[in-house]
């Protein structure tokens, strides 16, 4: 981590100073500016400044290093201004940002772009000027052309937006060029800053009415206007039990309308105050641990504390429902007693809602969430608590280890083996779980990772020596592992051969559940009514025509989807093959099972939890209350349903195609499924009885299910390292993917073979492909997909990261190569 540059404030003009400048844009490194004499003593790392790039494109750029280092090559221009007081962020972030953009190759300043909230990224936003020196002829314009010369000629100015009102058209480009040509305006360029703070109206009794008498002489002496006494006596009321009272809360309260409250305001009785106000809503600030750990967890904590002391990261693998939450819960509230501040990460915004209600009760006003659903305005305010070391504990999804961290003493990953801590796309392309370790490292404090079923790389860290290892083997109240018993649906038949949804047994079990008063989730990792569907005649079935994949029938919009670029089409009724008439749904998804419930079962109260059901920011908690207070009987959902939930009163877990789970091409398939079924199953007899998990799949005799049944981690642990290590895949060894995109297939392929015969002659011996993958097409871009398997040597991967960079450049100098995508992934899930 670079530490900042001393400066001579007294002797600033002696030398000239620059400064890198970081912009969040895909540039190949970061660019210096000068920095003129005036404004070297208000620069810092981490501060804002405003440059132009190119002609006359403005940024808001982050100060990464100040420093007196000319460049050789060219004449850097001035920085034009300097936006913060203060830093926005720190050294710390900025050294994260740096490994992550050297770790994930990529360019610091999509970091940038990802990590900061909106608000910041200033950019210009182009600005129309009136030539007052081309004078008002406008005979030679055109009827586009003369509505915009004249609104600017009347106004001096207009920015692209209002020309686009003015002309009611998306071709404002065109005329806006002929303007230019003719000089009948120029373009200035103006950063624009976004963030608004909240300001509102609050009412104040007028100072000489403090005094009881004169409010009761006022109060006694009151003939007209009874609406208004009772607004009067409404206020009181407010502000002796709120405190503070606003003018909506008043309104709201009294029943009164704003006329009369301004009658009030006129006569001088009250007063009207504009403030600046929070946009999140705080509560008392307290630490309340009213839980006592059982032997076991305290154990578990004893082990966590001596095994943080020797290493920074230490595993916790703990069974589903073994109280891993409330060991997290002291270590917590030993970091806050140390003034420092924690980062609990979990892979799913639906698991934050459930987590922060019940650390509320811990730890108060201390705590704060933050994730991609809050707006621009709120990511700010909540940058600035985490700045300022106001929020003490920090609960969000991945995103949230960019904030900037003052103090930071402990790291929270919990569920630490899900997929959704790996950023698909846009770049940085990072695993948030391995980004937490780097991050607390730079602040000397220690990584906790949890899971009832850890990642293979990181229990293999933890049998190796690299991490701590503690383990909770027994749940919490010593309730028993739920029985999982497997449905065997080759058995089954069903009228029209169809998969089965709900077999006999399922239902049965449903049914004694609804009887006991008990709830059940039921899993199907596919959304939509029905996977695809087929032309009886010929088997002919509807695509998407950007990508090549099929289409999901969604029956509540009657549409067909397309999953990968959310295309939506019309139902299809003739088969475009045939001709015919007659098609079947194959397979089904949450809305076909949702669907078969109420007809099952049409008393029963059943809800759907996937992507299209629970939308908005407070969606997934409303759903997730009603079914904590027992309001549904029956659960329906994707993998939102798998993560960590916490169900008192869920007796069954029905999972109901895991031949879907287990039937992909992929050498992690085995520890997924795995993953899966487990988690999936732990949300069963969480409290109370031990619970049931029914299983529906044809291959019974997939050696995955039988170490689920026995609950049995650590034999399928041992099985499929030994497996890993025979074919040299992680954690035996380092991958890294390139996959190649172009809208010509032909293309696309040439530059994945010629960037596999530039890696030959190093990395022959690991290379696997160039092929296209199982979808190979994707919004009209064809996809080849090369991936290199390394062996654990540091300097063998730097090598070839430094070669997958050096290569690619020079791919695009090739003419055929240019426009083709080149998009590294390393580390790939």
């Amino acid at each position: 981590m670079t530490e900042p540059a001393h400066i001579d404030f007294f002797n600033t003009n002696a030398e000239s100073w620059y400064v890198e400048v970081i912009l969040p844009l895909a540039l190949p490194r970061n660019y210096t500016w000068h920095v003129p004499s005036e404004m070297v003593a208000a620069i810092q790392p981490g501060v804002r400044v405003e440059v132009v790039l190119g002609r006359n494109k403005k940024y808001a750029g982050i100060v990464k290093r100040l420093h007196q280092e000319k460049p050789a090559a060219f004449e850097p221009k001035d920085v034009l201004n300097v936006l913060d007081d203060a830093p926005i962020v720190y050294q710390q972030q900025l050294a994260l940002w740096e490994w992550m953009a050297h770790y994930y190759l990529c360019s610091e300043g999509e970091v940038m772009q990802a990590a900061l909230p909106t608000h910041f990224k200033l950019s210009s936003e182009t600005i129309l000027v009136f030539n007052e020196e081309a004078g008002e002829d406008f005979s030679n314009l055109d009827d586009e052309e003369f509505l915009v010369a004249e609104a600017l000629s009347i106004r001096n100015q207009l920015r692209l937006t209002e020309i686009q009102q003015l002309l009611d058209a998306s071709h404002v480009y065109p005329v806006i060029k002929r303007l230019l040509d003719k000089n009948l305006c120029f373009v200035w360029e103006e950063l624009k800053q976004t963030y608004k703070e909240k300001r509102e109206t609050f009412i104040l009794l007028k100072p000489e009415y403090h005094e009881e008498d004169a409010l009761a002489e006022l109060m006694n002496n009151w003939s007209r206007a009874p609406k208004q006494l009772e607004l009067l006596l409404a206020f009181l009321h407010l502000h002796k039990t709120e405190g503070e009272v606003t003018q909506p809360a008043l309104l709201k309260k009294s029943g009164a309308s704003a006329a009369q409250l301004k009658g009030l305001l006129e006569k001088g009785i009250l007063i009207a105050e504009k403030r600046s106000v929070d946009r999140l809503h705080s509560v008392a600030r307290e630490v309340n641990i009213n839980f006592t750990l059982s032997e076991q967890q305290l154990e578990a904590l004893n082990d966590l504390r001596n095994s943080l002391e020797q290493k920074a990261v230490c595993l916790l693998h703990g069974i589903t429902s073994s109280g891993k939450t409330q060991v997290y819960v002291k270590m917590m509230e030993e970091a806050i007693k140390q003034g420092k501040q924690v980062l609990y990460m979990l892979p799913e915004i639906a698991l934050t809602a459930q987590v922060i209600r019940r650390l509320q009760q811990y730890f108060g006003g201390y705590i704060v969430i933050y994730h991609s659903r809050f707006n621009p305005n709120e990511r700010v305010e909540l940058w600035n608590k985490v700045k300022s070391g106001e929020a003490r504990i920090i609960l969000g999804a991945r995103s949230s280890l960019f904030l900037p961290f003052q103090n930071l003493g402990l790291v929270i990953c919990d569920e630490e083996h899900d997929s959704s801590f790996k950023q698909q796309d846009p770049a940085p392309r990072y695993n948030a779980r391995d980004a937490g370790i780097y991050l607390a490292q730079l602040f000397s404090a220690r990584t906790i990772l949890g899971s009832a079923t850890p990642s293979l790389e990181s229990y293999y860290n933890a049998q190796q020596g690299k991490y701590g290892l503690v383990e909770l083997n027994q749940r919490y109240g010593d309730i028993a592992l739920p029985e999982i018993m497997l449905v065997d649906t080759k058995k089954i038949q069903t009228p029209d051969k169809s998969k089965v949804i709900i077999s006999p047994d399922l239902e049965k079990a449903i049914t004694e559940s609804i009887l006991n008063n008990k709830q059940v989730i039921l899993f199907q990792n596919r959304r939509g009514y029905s996977p695809y569907q087929v032309c009886q005649s010929c088997g002919w079935i509807p695509h998407c025509q950007q990508c090549d994949v099929s289409l999901t029938y969604h029956k509540i919009k009657h549409k067909l989807i397309c999953h990968y670029c959310g295309t939506i089409y019309p139902t299809v009724s003739v088969c475009e093959a045939c001709g015919n008439h007659h098609f079947t749904q194959q397979n089904f998804g949450t809305e076909r099972i949702e669907e078969t419930l109420q007809e099952l079962f049409p008393k029963a109260r059943i809800a759907r939890m996937d992507i299209d059901a629970v939308k908005g920011k407070h969606a997934h908690d409303a759903l997730i209350q009603l079914f904590e207070q027992q309001r549904i009987d029956i659960l329906v959902g994707t993998q939102m349903v798998v993560k960590g939930l916490d169900f008192e009163h869920v007796a069954l877990v029905g999972i109901l195609d895991a031949d879907a789970i287990l039937g992909f091409a992929d050498f992690r398939v085995n520890e997924r499924g795995f993953q899966l079924m487990e988690q999936v199953s732990g949300r069963a007899g969480r409290k109370g009885d031990q619970g049931k998990v029914l299983i529906q799949v044809r291959n019974t005799g997939h050696p995955v299910l039988k170490y689920v049944q026995l609950h049995d981690y650590q034999s399928f642990v041992k099985a499929e390292l030994e497996s890993r290590h025979q074919f040299g895949y992680p954690p035996f060894s380092r991958m890294i993917q390139l996959r190649f995109r172009h809208k010509q297939p032909e293309v696309v392929a040439g530059a994945a073979r010629q960037i596999a015969d530039w890696l030959k002659p190093v990395f022959g011996a690991y290379l696997i492909g160039p092929a296209a993958p199982v979808v190979n097409r994707v919004r009209n871009q064809y996809l080849m997909e090369l991936m290199i398997k390394l062996p654990k040597d540091l300097h063998l991967l730097q090598q070839c990261k430094d070669q997958i960079q050096l290569l690619t450049a020079h791919l695009h100098q090739q003419p055929p190569y240019k426009s083709v995508i080149v998009t590294p992934d390393i580390d790939p899930i």
